[in-house]
């Protein structure tokens, strides 16, 4: 079984045995172009490559045979829009989750029945949005729109590409801001919104759809039988859930990579009335409620990059990681920073304030306050962050029976036990490296019929780590976390003004 995970700044192919063991695995990377702070574009044939590629390196080290091959998966970002012409060319880039030209579309959309919208596709209004990208193209790059004989996400383009054939599946479709949750349909009112037709989107099928009729040429290139299936599969933030066993009810995916989400699985679509979570499918069965968040890993790069350069170099000479440094000194201050919070909104915010201009900032700043307490309070902010994203969803879902943790940082100790003391809740950490791609193949022997249930991938993934909360560091988060909340709310209008007064300077 192969599973690919087309993400923003790799795609991933792994090839596993039917009983989860990894084989083979490949990466291969390519640019995301910013040339703006609004901009973030990458070259869809690239990526198109980077798919073609890792397949083929993976049948090539694994010496797996065609025949051999039962069938490759798909995991893939969201949020991207291709316009394309009658020929598939595209006409765009792939502007991608991150682009945030869409910003004054979205702000107004929110303002004109945006709400409404949301409780019908489940995904929150912001420029990450599909349906707020088409809405700047239709009206401030007209001459590309009107050229556009369909607009597609860069996994219908590598399926164009290889089947000739233009479908999305319901995963991908419900990010989008235009697919009904309850009708699993285009919804119309949706893709008037967005000046688009039916016909100039994809086909919608369930997940587990499979095309079987792969162009020779790729399938050779690949190393893949014509007949080889290709499982249509899902979002990767859904399959990530599946892939760390985190599908049963109550069970929390906390993810903490570049970014990070807080996600978990329900039996029907769940929304929320103040719109701060999305709701995506994986199957007709199973929803995905949850939040993802702009900031995380990326800020403890920042905090080494532009604070920590004696660290840095410390940690060259000792022969250790700069990372475990940092984790040493930010371990000499007690829970809480004493008093010194962090809002960790560097590039806007996406869950729970959907708010492109919050900033971030340190607040309770003392004369007692050393270099180690602004670390450390970095790490508490995201934390924090994600956390409030978990409270929107308590208020729908109650409390989880437990917390799955993934991403990066969970090579860190003091990150992991600090998730566990902020969340009060024991902090579980799967064994599951490859979490997407391992999804998408449980997801595919679900879909042809191999297995009669997802939860199969219990037996796939074990456990490396495990926190229970400390009592006392918890009480102090508690104490802290209203402060953290209101902060946030009462400087809306101050974010609006500081966020146009840094274009004016950055647009001079």
């Amino acid at each position: 079984m192969i599973g690919v995970d087309i993400g923003t700044t790799s795609t991933k192919a792994v090839l596993f045995e039917e009983n989860g063991k990894v084989v083979a695995k490949a990466n291969e990377g390519y640019p995301l172009y910013t040339p703006t702070s609004s901009i973030a574009e990458q070259d869809p044939d690239l990526i198109f490559q980077a798919v073609i590629h890792t397949i083929k390196q993976v049948m090539a080290e694994s010496g797996a045979t065609a025949e051999q091959v039962m069938f490759v998966s798909f995991s893939s970002a969201m949020h991207s829009v291709i316009a394309v012409d009658a020929e598939c060319k595209p006409i765009t880039a792939c502007i991608t989750w991150a682009d945030n030209r869409s910003a004054q579309w979205a702000a107004w959309l929110k303002a004109n029945g945006g709400q409404a919208l949301y409780e019908r596709t489940g995904t929150p209004i912001h420029p990450m949005s599909p349906i707020t990208k088409l809405m700047w193209l239709r009206h401030d790059d007209e001459e590309r729109f009107r050229k556009a004989s369909k607009f597609i996400s860069i996994k219908e383009y590598v399926f164009a590409k290889l089947f000739g054939e233009y479908v999305i599946d319901y995963s991908i479709a419900s990010a989008t801001g235009m697919m009904n949750l309850h009708k699993l349909d285009w919804d119309e009112e949706a893709l008037k919104v967005a000046g688009v037709t039916p016909g100039q989107l994809s086909r919608l099928v369930p997940t587990t759809y499979a095309l079987n009729s792969l162009k020779p040429s790729y399938a050779a290139e690949m190393g893949l039988s014509a007949s080889t299936p290709f499982i249509v599969g899902a979002s990767d933030g859904v399959l990530s859930n599946l892939g760390v066993n985190a599908i049963e009810p109550g069970v929390v995916a906390a993810t903490i990579g570049t970014s990070g989400a807080v996600r978990t699985v329900v039996d029907r679509p769940i929304t929320d009335p103040k719109g701060r979570f999305f709701c995506y499918a994986l199957t007709d069965k199973y929803w995905v409620i949850g939040g993802p968040v702009n900031n995380g890993g990326m800020l403890y790069r920042w905090v080494r990059d532009e604070f920590a350069s004696a660290e840095v170099e410390a940690a060259a000479r000792l022969g250790i990681d700069s990372y475990d440094l940092l984790n040493q000194i930010a371990e000499r201050v007690r829970p809480g920073a004493d008093g010194l919070l962090f809002h960790p909104y560097l590039t806007g915010e996406r869950a729970p304030l959907w708010n492109p201009d919050a900033r971030g900032s340190f607040f309770g700043l003392t004369m007692h306050h050393k270099k180690e307490h602004l670390i450390r309070s970095v790490l508490e902010g995201v934390i924090f962050n994600l956390y409030t994203v978990l409270l929107a969803m308590e208020e729908q879902i109650g409390r989880p029976t437990k917390i799955q943790a993934t991403g990066g940082f969970a090579r860190s100790f003091l990150w992991r036990q600090m998730m566990a003391d902020i969340f009060d809740q024991e902090v579980v950490v799967p064994e599951s490296f490859e979490s997407s791609c391992l999804g998408a193949v449980v997801l595919g022997l679900y879909g042809l019929g191999k297995i009669d249930s997802l939860s199969v991938v219990s037996n796939m993934v074990g456990a490396t780590h495990s926190h229970k909360p400390n009592p006392e560091h918890a009480a102090v988060y508690h104490e802290l976390l209203p402060i953290y909340i209101q902060i946030s709310r009462k400087l809306e209008e101050e974010y609006t003004a500081i966020a146009k007064f840094q274009q004016k300077l950055f647009e001079s």
